[in-house]
């Protein structure tokens, strides 16, 4: 099991790792997910003290590797790292690349380290490599010659650092092949890729991370059809999200139309449909909810768009409860309900933009 408390990793630039909180039970096939630069590889790194922590504790087995003094080697003879870029050594052939680790740290004969290289060479399908030099190999022939040493150590914990990002498309599937495979040996695995359908297919437990951790952990089903965060949700839809804070009834709506326009040209939204999102808004927002609200008002606009897909307004809003739909500006009303396939209100208690109308655009 792999315990991590309160795990923060600064660098000079940044700190992609905040307040890491998470237990790794053993077995766990765990896909690690997210936007660049949210911490995933930094993550992996913290774990195998390739990167020590900045502040926090890791527990693997009830041994906190974090301590002081603590002699890293004995967990990295049970924890294994395959890396994006291979990391192979050129002045030797494939069958000594898988011999050399395991002789060096675990003390085993020449002999066994060639048999047990062998074997897992045959394993990931290169036995006729083994006597190949790296640069006489493919990408994809790499990245499983690197995935047989690292199982030559024999791990029970293998840590994936997007191992096949560094590939040709055509050289992806053999590598994921291999990992599929070991997904069902019964290791704990971590794996951080990008590609969506990989992740899904092989793991028990998904961690999404952004905000500086694991923002959202669960199964794939709930991760992948059912995400619980707003931040999760708009990655596994590929959403572009548009946000406006909108706090004086003085506002600056000729610079929020602005935005607005190079927001739907990034997000290629076609001219009908840019067109009832600026009516809508126009309509909603400033004919009838900003009249309707105090002197000090707050709007929350925000607008996601996913290819394919409707565009969603959702506006939130201070005041007193007030649908919109029972304003006195029935005619704007009317144009907010022609642009839109579907108009929802309702209230979210205990939060003080309790009024919350949704659009969905087309």
């Amino acid at each position: 099991m792999i315990e991590l408390r309160h795990v923060e990793k600064a660098f000079a630039n940044g700190t992609p790792l905040k307040d890491v909180n998470v237990t790794i039970n053993d077995g766990d096939v765990i896909s690690v997910i997210g936007p660049s630069g949210t911490g995933k590889s930094t993550l992996l790194r913290c774990i195998n003290m390739l990167g020590a922590p900045t502040k926090g504790q890791i527990f693997v087995d009830g041994e906190e590797i974090t301590a002081k003094g603590y002699d890293i080697r004995k967990v990295r003879r049970k924890m294994g790292m395959v890396f994006q870029s291979f990391n192979l050594f050129g002045h030797l052939n494939v069958i000594e690349n898988i011999m050399v680790p395991p002789m060096d740290l675990l003390g085993i004969s020449a002999q066994e380290a060639y048999d047990t290289g062998m074997k897992l060479l045959a394993d990931v399908g290169l036995a006729t490599k083994a006597l190949s030099r790296p640069e006489e190999l493919s990408g994809g022939q790499k990245q499983r010659v690197a995935i047989a040493r690292t199982l030559a150590m024999n791990p029970s914990i293998i840590l994936f650092d997007e191992p096949t990002s560094a590939l040709d498309p055509t050289m992806v599937g053999e590598v994921q092949s291999v990992i599929r495979e070991l997904a069902k040996s019964g290791k704990t695995m971590m794996i951080v890729t990008h590609e969506m359908k990989f992740a899904r297919e092989i793991c028990n437990r998904v961690f999404y991370m952004d905000e500086g951790g694991v923002y959202e952990d669960g199964t794939p089903d709930q991760i992948f059809n059912h995400p619980q965060r707003d931040n999760t949700r708009r990655f596994i839809n590929r959403l572009k999200v548009m946000h406006e804070a909108i706090n004086s009834k003085d506002f600056d709506f000729l610079g929020l139309y602005t935005r607005l326009n190079e927001y739907v040209y990034k997000s290629q939204i076609d001219a009908k449909p840019a067109y009832h999102i600026h009516q809508a808004i126009e309509e909603l927002c400033q004919q009838i909810i900003l009249p309707a609200l105090p002197e000090n008002p707050l709007i929350d606009l925000v607008l996601e768009h996913a290819e394919e897909s409707d565009t969603v307004l959702t506006l939130r809003y201070n005041g007193k409860p007030f649908d919109p739909k029972d304003t006195d500006n029935q005619i704007s009303y009317k144009i907010v309900t022609s642009v839109s396939n579907e108009v929802r209100y309702r209230i979210r208690e205990n939060d003080e933009l309790h009024n919350v109308i949704s659009l969905t655009i087309s």
